[in-house]
């Protein structure tokens, strides 16, 4: 189980002697019962990974049409790729000039952006199961329910970070089957995932999702709707756009040890975070918000 996670299950709450899975299984039965029925979260949760995810890479199969045009230069191409880091162009010595299109699009400027899709699950879902809970005037019951404040909170936090990964994975694989289709063309055999990418999948974009988790957590104590929690828990995406444009400037570029890096940094920020989440979480503060 990854740190965050694991880290709430052994949270010190005064009164809480084991954790009862049953009842926290419970617990994230109910909240994703309830997920599944409002459209403005669920919504988001399908349209932003189809489009990033699959439309977005689909495109691919087109740059290389629009590049090798007659009379297109690639002078600007060539002129982008002498901008980039040593290392991104050593990567990209073995293509030519209409592969090194797809593979710097694929596999190098999308890999940031598919950050976004675990992120913006986690965030929503979290939002709505505490926020939301709130604002339905349905948060009190649960607080008086046999469930400990540890149990609760656990069940609650699981019922985001768990879809996070299912969405972040399926995404993942639906990332490879269209990037590999889309570019066959041009590329003549499968190309995807790489290894940076498969570290992104596997410890990266839980971290990340755990770090979206650990805001809207926060963020959810202190305000009493869900589209105040969301519209907050959101500026956690700045820093991912943050890498996007560092990437596309040439100050970056993915490999494995910046994801292995980055995956460290982000699950430590997200383990804080869910900390400060959890200091927040007791029974005598939410009920004087509900």
């Amino acid at each position: 189980m990854h740190f965050g996670v694991f880290w709430v299950s052994r949270v010190d709450i005064k009164g809480d002697k084991g954790m009862n899975w049953p009842l926290i299984r419970a617990v994230i039965r109910r909240d994703l019962t309830l997920v599944s029925r409002n459209r403005g979260v669920v919504l988001p949760m399908f349209l932003v990974p189809l489009i990033m995810l699959v439309a977005l890479p689909a495109l691919a199969a087109f740059v290389p049409s629009a590049v090798s045009m007659p009379g297109t230069s690639l002078s600007d191409l060539e002129s982008f790729m002498a901008r980039m880091p040593a290392g991104l162009q050593r990567e990209l010595a073995g293509y030519n000039e209409v592969q090194r299109v797809v593979v710097l699009m694929l596999v190098y400027f999308f890999a940031p952006m598919y950050l976004i899709v675990p992120l913006m699950v986690a965030s929503v879902i979290a939002a709505d199961s505490f926020a939301g809970e709130k604002e339905r005037k349905t948060l009190e019951a649960l607080l008086y329910t046999p469930l400990s404040q540890s149990e609760l909170l656990l069940g609650k936090m699981l019922s985001a970070w768990l879809p996070a990964l299912a969405v972040g994975w399926v995404g993942f694989v639906l990332y490879s089957i269209t990037a590999n289709l889309a570019a066959w063309p041009v590329m003549g055999r499968l190309f995807f995932p790489t290894l940076t990418w498969c570290v992104l999948a596997v410890w990266v974009a839980p971290a990340v999702a755990g770090l979206g988790l650990g805001l809207s957590v926060l963020v959810s104590a202190r305000v009493r709707t869900f589209q105040e929690a969301y519209q907050l828990g959101g500026v956690v995406v700045l820093p991912i756009v943050a890498l996007v444009a560092a990437q596309a400037a040439g100050v970056l570029y993915f490999d494995v040890w910046l994801a292995l890096a980055l995956g460290a940094v982000i699950w430590g920020v997200a383990g804080g975070l869910l900390w400060l989440g959890a200091r927040g979480f007791r029974s005598e503060a939410l009920l004087t918000q509900v």
